[in-house]
């Protein structure tokens, strides 16, 4: 099973960096203004949805399994009002994809079973639930960044 392990390593690594690249692809055309856009009173802007998805990667798989030391403020992912810049937003959440992918592609096949535990999180789960889990939120955040690129370019 170890060519298994290593199939679901490689490609569960090269799935965060194709949500990564859709990502820069979504925001590279908008200006930072347009990042901290919410075309809706009621939604995020792409900003606060960089913030929350570069944190939450930095949560769960880097405080939880490549145990980074990453201290999450969730909250602050939604208000904070410094509004980087595109440049730092982006740098930010590639750095949160290297390390994901990079810690990923160190799994064995134990490691991918063993167990995941957050003091946060009422389950326990194995490391690849987790992987897999935080691939699903990425990519539905990517989804509302698709949406929102559309909306604040008009």
């Amino acid at each position: 099973m170890p060519e298994l392990a290593e199939t679901v390593s490689s490609t569960l690594a090269a799935y965060y960096e194709e949500v990564r690249d859709r990502v820069h692809a979504l925001v590279g055309p908008l200006s930072t203004e347009q990042i901290w856009r919410k075309p809706y009173p009621y939604g995020n802007s792409i900003g606060h949805l960089l913030l929350h998805l570069t944190g939450n990667l930095n949560h769960y798989i880097g405080a939880g399994i490549a145990r980074t030391g990453y201290v999450r403020n969730r909250a602050l992912e939604f208000t904070d009002a410094s509004k980087l810049t595109k440049a730092e937003l982006l740098k930010n959440f590639d750095s949160a994809v290297e390390m994901v992918a990079t810690t990923i592609r160190k799994q064995s096949e134990a490691d991918l079973l063993s167990s995941y535990s957050d003091p946060t999180e009422p389950k326990s789960d194995s490391h690849f639930t987790v992987f897999f889990r935080m691939a699903a939120h990425a990519y539905h955040h990517t989804g509302q960044i698709i949406y929102l690129a559309k909306e604040v370019v008009k």
